[in-house]
């Protein structure tokens, strides 16, 4: 199937006595076991809810298996730690989420795992490994920066020395990039993003081959991090218009970008669409559109940062992403709040960058509601 099709039709449990056209809600927490292998329990990751799912992200990304988990650092956390453990060694992008830095950098040590932190760009991650390292964590595009790395080139040298690798797909979503189809070991998914689609869900997803899949549903399991079957049944509905929200989002998001790059009142536009967006090329060569995030700098000598976010009025400032809403955020106050003042600044997450999440508007309600708070004529 077409991931289009796939979006709508794969994984669906088919109910042989009603014979509904979508899963059913399974809302026991105890069943039978007699009789039975593999007894349905929420916290074993098996019950029929959680693998509907699974099977549908499995077919969008290329997987063999999958862990579905209640949040996205519910399922980067476990990713990594199912592969390293005391003594090990893991590699981390510098630009990361800033939820999986603050997790690396809080709690790596008092597991007596070491780290160290790469520029976005694929020599320098590959530099950093040590004999050391087990897990190397790559994300691209990055959050908030939108930098590209060649995520083949990462995928080749870790297999060539046995680490695993394993990326955060999030920004790029299965309809847009396809890691596993570059060598890449795990891909993991904020579900709460674009999967979920509609700022309502908190969950995540960890997507990998059989082999893989075991260590991580085994350390799963003791940690505990499962999604409720109501979840599950949102998120599975939602994936099925997943396509057709990301196709209207990339769309939005690439004429805002070409509109932000050529005001005044801004200063730089991050977006792997845009030709002379560093990494570019290597952004067509491995996705498929550019999808619906960009970010940008205002020229603080035009506009006041603080006034702008507070004078828009169809785009709401608001944490999280990859919603039918067009949200926009500071992230030097939200995701990398955790990140000391001097570490954003080096990273280029000033108070002067705002992230752009493109919902499904029409685009030119978005550009209007943007153009008017540029030129200073949006409410106090």
């Amino acid at each position: 199937m077409k991931k289009e099709t796939a979006c709508v039709h794969s994984g669906t449990y088919r109910d042989r006595e009603v014979r509904g056209i979508n899963t059913p809600i399974f809302t026991s927490s105890a069943c039978e076991y007699l009789d039975r292998e593999g007894t349905p329990y929420p916290r074993y990751f098996n019950t029929p809810n959680q693998e509907a799912v699974v099977r549908k992200l499995c077919a969008l990304e290329g997987a063999e298996a999958g862990v579905l988990f209640s949040s996205g650092m519910a399922a980067m956390s476990t990713s990594i730690l199912a592969f390293a453990g005391a003594g090990d060694h893991v590699v981390l992008m510098d630009e990361l989420y800033g939820g999986t830095h603050a997790f690396a950098t809080g709690d790596f040590g008092k597991m007596g795992i070491g780290c160290s932190f790469a520029p976005t760009n694929a020599d320098a991650v590959c530099e950093a490994a040590t004999d050391r390292t087990k897990v190397i964590v790559i994300e691209s595009p990055t959050n908030p920066l939108l930098g590209v790395v060649d995520i083949a080139r990462v995928a080749r040298f870790a297999r060539e020395r046995g680490i695993t690798t394993v990326i955060d797909n999030t920004f790029a979503s299965p309809m847009n990039q396809n890691p596993l189809a570059f060598g890449i070991d795990v891909v993991v998914h904020s579900a709460t993003k674009y999967l979920g689609g509609h700022s309502d869900l908190c969950c995540g997803v960890a997507l990998t081959s059989k082999e893989k899949a075991q260590p991580i549903t085994a350390l799963a399991r003791h940690l505990g991090g499962s999604l409720d079957t109501f979840a599950c049944y949102l998120l599975e509905r939602s994936i099925k218009t997943l396509a057709l929200r990301v196709e209207r989002q990339s769309a939005n998001a690439m004429a805002i970008a070409s509109f932000l790059q050529s005001h005044p009142a801004v200063r730089r536009v991050n977006y792997p669409g845009l030709p002379d967006f560093p990494g570019h090329e290597i952004a067509r060569a491995q996705m498929k559109d550019f999808r619906g995030m960009l970010s940008f700098y205002l020229d603080e000598n035009r506009v006041d940062p603080a006034r702008f976010v507070r004078g828009l009025d169809l785009i709401v400032p608001a944490v999280s992403l990859g919603g039918v809403d067009t949200t926009i955020c500071s992230p030097a106050v939200t995701s990398h709040a955790t990140i000391s003042r001097e570490e954003r600044e080096r990273l280029g997450i000033t108070d002067s960058l705002f992230r752009l999440s493109v919902g499904i508007e029409h685009m030119d309600d978005l550009i209007a509601d943007l153009e008017q708070e540029l030129k200073g004529q949006g409410r106090p």
